[in-house]
């Protein structure tokens, strides 16, 4: 392997830990926000983790706050865990170009994708009854605040690991078969 090549994924990697970390960071700040939200102090609800206001509909609506939030946390969860997958792709060295189809990278593959799909649709879920709320009279901010937009783009980004994850496993048969001829 080229130093070029060892350069590129070193920054991956520190680039994936990066991510990794904001991701579990936001996650955690969701949380933490819902429970202070509910148990402690209601006005916690008006500068929600990321500067959301979200105290009209605490006030309206106690159960559709706990399930938007719960959405958002969702969200945030699937991504860190996402992101956690390929991590743990670099970090365990399990990714080798020498001969790089081996099944715990397809495995990851076919994971990431199964993510992708459930953000996707998570994010979906949220957006729908985000814009019903709305419908219902009740100000709400917009939806990439509360990170749900894009959710067509990760149920496109799953389907698109699915065939990869389908062509990365035919490589690891014809790889298997190729090493059992020779």
């Amino acid at each position: 392997m080229s130093t070029k090549t060892d350069y590129a994924f070193t920054f991956l990697h520190v680039i994936s830990w990066i991510i990794f970390i904001g991701l579990c960071i936001e996650a955690g700040g969701f949380m933490f926000s819902t429970l202070i939200t509910l148990w402690l102090t209601p006005e916690g609800a008006t500068k929600f983790w990321t500067q959301v206001n979200l105290s009209e509909l605490y006030h309206q609506n106690q159960s559709n706050f706990v399930v938007i939030t719960a959405l958002m946390i969702i969200v945030a969860i699937m991504k860190a865990l996402m992101f956690y997958l390929i991590v743990n792709i670099f970090s365990k060295r399990k990714l080798d170009l020498s001969s790089p189809f081996n099944e715990i990278v397809g495995h990851h593959i076919f994971n990431i994708g199964y993510l992708a799909i459930g953000i996707g649709l998570f994010s979906f879920w949220g957006m729908k009854l985000t814009q019903w709320l709305v419908g219902q009279g009740i100000q709400m901010p917009d939806i990439q605040h509360l990170k749900f937009s894009g959710a067509d783009v990760w149920v496109f980004m799953g389907v698109t690991l699915f065939v990869f994850g389908k062509i990365f496993q035919k490589g690891i048969d014809l790889q298997s078969e190729n090493e059992l001829t020779v």
